[in-house]
C-alpha cells in the first residue's frame, strides 16, 4: 500500500484515509490464532505526521473493539514509541549502536526466560546494573504508565515524547467518549519487529494473555520515502480474523449461526414456478425468512430439504388448487388448508 500512495501521491488528496481487507495466505504450519489462511483488516493514514493521526487510528481500534463487545477487561492495547524508548535508553546510558540490539530482545522479552533475556542484554554491552535498570524500569512504567519516565527523561527531546503521547491518549479519549486508560498499558517492550516503525506503535493482546496479538501497527513516517521517492508520515495497523474469532469464541460473543427459515415453500406436480417465486416474493416482502428449491424437484424431496433446512413450516402449493395453500407444521406433521391470498395478508 505505500508504493500505491507513492505511485500516486501527487493526485491524492491527503490525508489519504485508505483501508482494505484482503485474503493473505502464508506458508507454515496452522496453530492456534495462526493460519495459512486469513482475512486482515489493514487501515492506514498517510500525510500527516501529528498526533491526531495516531490517536484516530487508536480510537478507531478501540471503537471496533467495543463493536464486538468486548471490554477494557477483555483486551489491553500495550502502547509504545519508538522515539520515547530510545530516549530512555540513551537517558539509561546506551550508546545508539547498542540500541537496535536492544530492541531485539525487547521485542521477543515476554516470550523469552528471563535468564536468557539477561544474558542476550549482556551479550548485547550492557552492564549488570543496565540489565537491572532497564527491566525494573519496564516494570514500572506497566504499573505507573508515561508518568514514570518523567524523572527519567529530562532532555527535550524525551520530554516533548511523553508530553505528545499524553496528548495521543487525550485526543482518542475525546473521539470514543470513554475513558481510554483502562484500555492501554504503556509497554516498552512493544517495538514491533519490522525495522521501518518510526514512533508509536501498539499491539493488542487478551487481557489473560493466553493468545496471540489481536492486531498491531504504528507509525512507519520513512517507509514512502524509502519506497517510493516521496515524503510523506504514515501509520496504520493490520488486523487479523483468526485470533479475533478465537477470542470472541471464548468470550460467547460470536453470533449465533444465521437463522433457519420460518416458511420453506414447496411446490405440488405442475405448480407454475411462477406462482411459487410471486408467493416467496410476497413472504419475504412481510418480512419473513422463506427458502424454496431453486430447481424443479419431487414434493418429498422439497419436504426433506424443508427439515434439514430447519423451516418451522412448510407452505405447499397445488397445481389442482391455485388458491389454497396447505401449511405443514414440519415438526409435529399437522397440516392446515388456507386461502392463500389472505394467508399471506395476514402475514404482515
Amino acid at each position: 500500500v505505500a508504493r500505491m500512495v507513492a505511485a500516486q501521491a501527487k493526485s491524492l488528496r491527503k490525508p489519504v484515509r485508505w483501508f482494505s481487507v484482503p485474503q493473505l495466505f502464508r506458508y507454515e504450519r496452522a496453530q492456534r490464532g495462526r493460519l495459512r489462511e486469513h482475512f486482515q483488516l489493514n487501515a492506514d493514514i498517510f500525510g500527516d505526521g501529528g498526533e491526531s493521526t495516531d490517536a484516530e487510528l487508536l480510537a478507531l481500534v478501540i471503537d471496533m473493539l467495543r463493536e464486538f463487545g468486548l471490554t477494557s477487561d477483555d483486551v489491553r492495547i500495550r502502547l509504545s514509541d519508538r522515539r520515547l524508548l530510545n530516549a530512555v535508553l540513551r537517558a539509561l546510558h546506551h550508546p545508539d549502536d547498542r540500541i537496535p540490539a536492544i530492541y531485539g530482545v525487547l521485542d521477543k522479552l515476554d516470550r523469552t526466560p528471563r535468564e536468557l533475556s539477561i544474558d542476550k542484554l549482556s551479550a548485547a554491552g550492557c552492564t549488570s546494573a543496565q540489565v537491572d535498570e532497564l527491566l525494573a524500569l519496564i516494570e514500572t512504567t506497566h504499573r505507573e504508565g508515561v508518568s514514570a519516565l518523567t524523572s527519567l527523561l529530562s532532555d527535550g527531546d524525551g520530554t516533548e515524547r511523553v508530553t505528545a503521547m499524553q496528548a495521543t491518549i487525550a485526543m482518542a479519549e475525546s473521539l470514543i467518549g470513554v475513558p481510554v486508560a483502562p484500555w492501554i498499558r504503556l509497554d516498552l517492550t512493544i517495538v514491533r519487529g519490522l525495522a521501518y516503525y518510526t514512533g508509536i506503535v501498539f499491539e493488542v493482546f487478551d487481557a489473560k494473555g493466553e493468545l496471540r496479538a489481536i492486531c498491531g501497527g504504528g507509525r512507519y513516517d520513512d517507509l514512502l520515502s524509502a519506497l517510493g521517492g516521496v515524503d510523506m508520515p504514515a501509520a496504520g495497523f493490520g488486523w487479523g480474523d483468526v485470533v479475533l474469532g478465537e477470542l470472541l469464541r471464548d468470550r460467547g460473543l460470536l453470533p449465533s449461526a444465521p437463522p433457519s427459515p420460518e416458511f420453506w415453500v414447496a411446490a405440488g406436480d405442475d405448480v407454475d414456478a411462477a406462482m411459487v417465486r410471486t408467493t416467496v416474493g410476497a413472504l419475504r416482502r412481510a418480512g419473513r425468512r422463506v427458502e424454496y428449491a431453486l430447481r424443479p424437484q419431487q414434493l418429498s424431496k422439497q419436504l426433506k430439504a424443508a427439515v434439514s433446512a430447519g423451516a418451522a413450516q412448510a407452505l405447499i402449493l397445488r397445481a389442482d388448487a391455485p388458491d389454497r395453500g396447505t401449511v405443514r407444521d414440519l415438526t409435529s406433521g399437522t397440516e392446515t388448508t388456507v386461502e392463500l391470498a389472505a394467508w399471506l395478508a395476514g402475514q404482515q
